[in-house]
C-alpha cells in the first residue's frame, strides 16, 4: 500500500496540502522542528494561543452571520450527525469554512495533527504505537494514523454529534484504508480555487506576531500603522513555496476526489465567504434528508 507523509506544519500553519511522500514524521516530544525551526515548549504554546485567537476570530465571523452554535444546532439541525470532510488547497478558505459547519451542525472537527496527540497523551493502544515512531523521530505509518482516526471516529462524541475531518485523507491510500476501516462520509466537500488566486492569498499574507491575527496586505490589511508596522509573514509563504505546496496538493487531490465520486461536492471558493457557506449548507441538508 502506498504511503503518505502528513506534514502537522501545515495542520497548524493553514490549510492542507495533499503530499506525496511517505508517512508522517515527528520529531521527540520534548522538542520539534516546524519549517526549520526548533520549537521549544514555551514556543508550542504560543503558537497554540495563537491557533485559538484565529479560530475564535473564525467563529465570531459566522456568529456574526446568524450561523449559530454547537449547542443550538442540535435541536435546529437534521437528526442523522453529519459524517463529512472537507478538502482545498492551501488559502483556499477551508478552516473559515470549518469553523462555520461546526457552529451549524455541532460535528466535531478533527484534524489528523490533533489526533494524534491527543491518541499519544491519552495512551491508547494505537497512540502508543505512534508515540514510538514519534519519539524516534521517526515516520509514522499510514495504518498507525488510520487506527488513531478510527479510534477518534468511534468515541461517543464523534457518534452522538457527527464528524468533519478536515484535509483527511490526502491520497488515495488513505481513501481506501479509511474505506477497508468501515469509516464512511455522508458528504465530501471540496473548495475549488484557481492557483493564481491562492497565490495572490498566500503570498499577501502576514501576522501580528503580538495578538496572532492574521491580515492580508490587499484584502484586509490593518488600519493602525503600528500594527502595520510589526506584521510578518510566515518564512514559507513565498510565491515560490506555496507553488510546490500546490503541485503536491495536485498530484493527489483528484484521486482522493475519486474515491468520493458519489458524496462529492465542488464549490467555487473564490465567492464571498458567506455565499460559500450556503452552497455548502445546502449541500448538506440535502444528503442528509
Amino acid at each position: 500500500m502506498m504511503k503518505s507523509v502528513l506534514s502537522i506544519a501545515f495542520f497548524l500553519g493553514s490549510a492542507s496540502a495533499f503530499t506525496t511522500t511517505t508517512p508522517v514524521a515527528f520529531a521527540p516530544t520534548s522538542t520539534r522542528t516546524i519549517h526549520g525551526n526548533r520549537h521549544t515548549p514555551s514556543n508550542i504554546v504560543l503558537h497554540a494561543s495563537k491557533n485559538k485567537q484565529k479560530i475564535a476570530s473564525r467563529t465570531k465571523w459566522s456568529e456574526s452571520r446568524g450561523y449559530g452554535t454547537s449547542s443550538s444546532s442540535a435541536d435546529d439541525g437534521p437528526g442523522k450527525a453529519p459524517k463529512l470532510i472537507i478538502a482545498g488547497a492551501p488559502a483556499s478558505g477551508k478552516g473559515t469554512q470549518c469553523e462555520i459547519i461546526k457552529e451549524k451542525y455541532g460535528v466535531v472537527h478533527l484534524s489528523t495533527g490533533d489526533m494524534l496527540r491527543a491518541a499519544v497523551a491519552a495512551g491508547t493502544d494505537v497512540g502508543k504505537q505512534a508515540k514510538d515512531f514519534m519519539d524516534a523521530g521517526k515516520l509514522v505509518p499510514d495504518e498507525v494514523i488510520i487506527g488513531v482516526v478510527k479510534d477518534r471516529l468511534d468515541e461517543s462524541d464523534c457518534v452522538e454529534s457527527g464528524w468533519l475531518l478536515d484535509g483527511f485523507p490526502r491520497t488515495p491510500a488513505q481513501a481506501q484504508a479509511l474505506a477497508d476501516a468501515g469509516v464512511t462520509a455522508d458528504c465530501f466537500i471540496f473548495l475549488n480555487v484557481p492557483d493564481e488566486v491562492l497565490v495572490e492569498r498566500v503570498v499577501g499574507r502576514r501576522t501580528d506576531p503580538e495578538t496572532g491575527k492574521i491580515y492580508h496586505m490587499t484584502f484586509s490589511p490593518p488600519e493602525d500603522e503600528e500594527i502595520l508596522a510589526r506584521l510578518e509573514q510566515r518564512s514559507d509563504d513565498t510565491e515560490e513555496k506555496v507553488k510546490v505546496r500546490l503541485e503536491q496538493f495536485h498530484a493527489n487531490v483528484d484521486a482522493v476526489k475519486g474515491s468520493y465520486t458519489d458524496i462529492s461536492v465542488e464549490v467555487e471558493g473564490t465567492q464571498a465567504p458567506d455565499v460559500v457557506s450556503e452552497t455548502i449548507m445546502k449541500s448538506i441538508e440535502a444528503v442528509l434528508a
